[in-house]
């Protein structure tokens, strides 16, 4: 008998941070490997971020906190959803924990039993399926393919809602595919949701403020007040603020779930990091003036990764809305014949191919849920992602296509 608990063989181990960690391994071995594999901004955290958390080191602001958050980060919290969003939480209704993955995993661990299914678009995150097998639910998949702009249709959901749905989950703008609902398009779907009482709403906010070309951001409980008492709308800094190592996401929803997370939360971590709460307050409080200087740099190097990619042979990649991904078809590459004469059967092989042949490290869409693709992360400099798109160029064309084998 396995000393390990069963439910560890219902999951896999995070592929993002897998080829990342393959990628880190050809580097130590001197090989020159351009990773475009992880999420994070390559922009610093602001200083005046930095300062506060200086500040708070200091005034040995340095305990533990309440579970799930100082009462200081909780009332930025709710001044934030009020001002941004237009939702209105009591600092009761609002949980604070280490990441946004935390208060995701600490909602599913208080609401899910065996056999509950939670409906996730695909293309999706890695981590979402996995953590709903963690607290023993099932993952209900809905494809969302590049003719929708990878944006699941009311339609599709509908088909998808059955007796023991208990969540939806929304990522919008979305990782990997950086796509954005509009408010048209979110109005469909939560029409849908209100159809369906027993159904709740997970929504995944956390690239919120990175969207470009004036798309105007919205979220479900704001397009649909009649969903706000069974939505729980999740954010956090990582990504606006330039904060993945401060570890902080945060949550919004009905006092009565936020209460089940905080006890989910009591037993496990405990609170989030003193220094990086007092952090948070200063970045949801403070000056948010980086931020549309950030998303002009972005929003140059997503136009520039889309426009080499779709000149490359073989890939198709469309224009997103927001985040820093994009998530190119490479249907044309499958069934193509490398120089040392491998056949590339799926977007796992093209992947490897880029990484062994040219050293460009990027995500096979397996991994998303959705092939053949590969996700691109382009948080990283201008020069860096024209080499890395250069190099992928050269590998697209050194492949024989199945067209041409054919022929």
């Amino acid at each position: 008998m396995s000393f390990l608990a069963a439910r560890l063989s219902r999951v896999k181990p995070s592929a993002t941070i897998a080829i990342s960690a393959k990628a880190n391994a050809l580097k130590a071995q001197g090989r020159n490997i351009i990773a475009l594999s992880f999420g994070e901004p390559d922009f610093d955290t602001p200083d005046n971020i930095k300062e506060a958390a200086i500040k708070a080191i200091r005034s040995g602001d340095t305990k533990y906190t309440a579970v799930d958050g100082t009462p200081k980060l909780k009332e930025a919290i709710v001044a934030k959803f009020k001002r941004e969003n237009g939702l209105t939480y009591t600092t009761k209704q609002v949980t604070v924990g280490t990441g946004g993955k935390q208060v995701l995993y600490n909602a599913f661990m208080a609401t899910l039993s065996a056999g509950d299914e939670v409906i996730i678009p695909a293309p999706y995150w890695v981590s979402y399926p996995e953590m709903v097998l963690l607290a023993e639910g099932t993952p209900v998949f809905v494809a969302c393919t590049q003719e929708t702009g990878f944006k699941m249709k009311a339609a599709d959901l509908e088909k998808a809602i059955t007796p023991k749905t208990k969540w939806v989950l929304l990522n919008s703008p979305s990782n990997p595919s950086g796509a954005a609902y509009t408010h048209a398009e979110l109005k469909a779907i939560t029409d849908v949701l209100v159809r369906h009482p027993h159904v709740w709403v997970l929504t995944d906010d956390m690239y919120e403020h990175l969207v470009y070309d004036d798309f105007k951001f919205a979220t479900p409980a704001q397009i649909e007040p009649s969903l706000f008492s069974r939505t729980l709308t999740m954010n956090g800094v990582s990504k606006a603020y330039c904060m993945t190592g401060w570890r902080i996401g945060y949550a919004g929803g009905p006092e009565h779930l936020i209460k089940a997370m905080s006890d989910v939360q009591s037993q496990s971590t405990s609170n989030p990091c003193s220094i990086s709460q007092a952090a948070a307050v200063e970045a949801l409080n403070g000056t948010q003036d980086f931020i549309p200087k950030n998303n002009a740099v972005f929003k140059a190097r997503r136009d520039l990764v889309v426009k080499m990619l779709n000149a490359a042979q073989g890939l198709d990649c469309h224009t997103p809305e927001g985040a820093f991904y994009v998530y190119p078809s490479c249907a044309g590459l499958i069934g193509a014949t490398t120089p040392t004469g491998q056949t590339l059967k799926n977007d796992e092989d093209v992947c490897g191919y880029l990484l062994e042949s040219q050293g460009v490290a990027v995500v096979h869409g397996a991994a998303f849920g959705l092939s053949p693709h590969f996700r691109v992360s382009y948080a990283a400099s201008t020069e860096v992602l024209e080499e890395a798109c250069r190099r992928i160029q050269k590998a697209c064309s050194e492949l024989k296509l199945k067209e041409a084998i054919a022929a």
